[in-house]
């Protein structure tokens, strides 16, 4: 299709309005500049730029664990739960309620993990995360977590783009739009994926939705090529890259000119950055620079693709100027349907490799001086159920629910007050007991980290100002450093 009728074609009228000149006076000025030349500006949408006021920290590491771990074994001990294991659930936590795969009255399911208290805080872990417990102190961790969704993708995007359904901005979308990136070299925002599938919300979760494209989060791999289709083809060398990239930003400012279209000068805004990517991604990407007893403390090995890597990544693209590093670990929907997502022996052997490397990455940044003004972030799309989930209610292998109401995250780093445990749930898991945290105050509050107020951080689209948060969302500041 001619794009000049494609660009009028898909022009709203309220667009129309907004971006001609309408009136004597504007047309007056217009007669005013006709003998000048018409040039696009390409301002670049990723230079740094000022936070609402100052930051408690430069970047976010968020560590998703997707399918959702099982709060209840991990960090929410319930010795009451423990004692009414395998009681009927009481008719108030499961009449008139949906869950995923459980239907009828099912029974309450205590841990079969043995949990203690650790560090000067006390800070009740499970012995599943024996590592994460020697960092205990330097853990923040929210026990009153709250959502409306209990379906993967859609909790999922709940999560990261403040919607469930797709077509929102990210999270990291929003961060680079509105902080920028500190390397120009590199993206503002980059993904890590990592247990062999995708996170069940795609790649909305890191999209940049009707934000400039420019802002999307960048998938990057840690084994074969790290960005795909980044590198030259064969037959072609860096020198004639840089001849067809000027021809082509000839041609887009033509473009521009003719159109007015942002995403033209986005296009060329990009172009230049895989162009630089092309020497920078290979060098941050290659762990092999790692001294062997930061491998070995992580758990990583070179080549290969793993959550281990991928937190070592996250350390090295943090300490390079990403602004937004996302990592996605698939593996931990914890249903019992097989021993290897049994809340037993399934989760002590899932949790090995996550435990050692994201602790690993917490002792790293602060033996690196970079701890304080970086913001880790753990946890899942939602919790899991106090009581067995429906499919396995005859099995030895024990397993549970989705469960939106309450579950537990942890944050550490930049902005966070340590060693403490904020909000709670009832004596069986049911509830929130205290101090509620929804999805929406989340997001509030790592957006406040990173120095931005959320209801100020926005964007016109269709005829309104948007934001991550939308009209909700509060800062939990109880757990923010003053």
């Amino acid at each position: 299709m001619n794009p000049f009728l494609e660009n009028a074609t898909n022009k709203t009228r309220r667009q129309f309005f907004k971006g001609c000149g309408v009136g004597l006076g504007a047309m007056a000025m217009a007669s005013l500049d006709n003998d000048k030349p018409v040039t696009a500006e390409v301002v670049n949408p990723l230079a740094p730029r000022q936070p609402h006021f100052a930051a408690k920290a430069k970047r976010v590491i968020y560590l998703h664990m997707a399918g959702s771990p099982p709060h209840l074994d991990l960090f929410d001990y319930k010795p009451e739960l423990v004692k009414r294991t395998d009681e009927p659930c009481p008719d108030e936590f499961y009449e008139g309620k949906r869950f995923a795969f459980t239907s009828g009255r099912p029974l309450l399911l205590g841990t079969p993990q043995e949990f203690k208290q650790h560090g000067e805080s006390g800070q009740w872990i499970s012995a599943a995360l024996p590592k994460l417990a020697e960092v205990a102190d330097d853990l923040t961790i929210v026990k009153s977590i709250n959502t409306e969704q209990f379906n993967h993708a859609p909790a999922q995007l709940l999560i990261y783009t403040g919607s469930p359904r797709q077509g929102r901005p990210s999270m990291g979308a929003w961060a680079t739009y509105g902080l920028g990136s500190e390397n120009q070299d590199l993206p503002g925002f980059v993904v890590l994926i990592s247990g062999g599938v995708s996170p069940s919300g795609g790649k909305d979760n890191w999209g940049s939705g009707f934000l400039p494209s420019i802002y999307q989060g960048v998938q990057c791999r840690s084994k074969g090529d790290p960005v795909l289709y980044v590198s030259n083809p064969k037959g072609m060398d860096r020198a004639m890259r840089r001849k067809t990239l000027d021809a082509l930003n000839d041609l887009n400012q033509l473009q521009a000119q003719e159109l007015g279209n942002q995403e033209t000068l986005t296009r060329m805004a990009q172009y230049e950055l895989a162009f630089r990517m092309q020497m920078s991604v290979p060098g941050v990407m290659d762990i092999s620079k790692e001294t062997q007893e930061t491998l070995d403390a992580y758990g990583a090995k070179p080549g290969e693709a793993s959550f281990a890597n991928n937190c070592l990544l996250a350390r090295r693209l943090a300490e390079d100027g990403v602004r937004f590093i996302q990592l996605f670990d698939w593996g931990w929907d914890f249903h019992g349907t097989g021993a290897s997502t049994g809340i037993r022996d399934g989760l002590t052997n899932r949790c090995m490799p996550m435990d050692q490397a994201v602790s690993a990455l917490i002792k790293d940044l602060k033996d690196r001086g970079m701890f304080e003004e970086t913001l880790i972030v753990w946890g899942g799309e939602f919790g899991r159920t106090p009581f067995r989930e429906g499919r396995t209610a005859k099995s030895q292998v024990l397993g549970r629910d989705h469960f939106p109401d309450v579950y537990t995250m942890f944050m550490a780093g930049g902005g966070m007050k340590p060693g403490i445990s904020y909000g709670s749930s009832d004596e069986l898991g049911f509830t929130v007991a205290e101090n509620k945290v929804h999805i929406h105050d989340l997001q509030a509050t790592i957006l406040h980290c990173m120095g931005m107020d959320h209801t100020k951080l926005t964007h016109r689209f269709q005829g309104r100002d948007y934001r991550l948060t939308d009209v909700h969302g509060e800062v939990v500041r109880d757990i923010v450093n003053s």
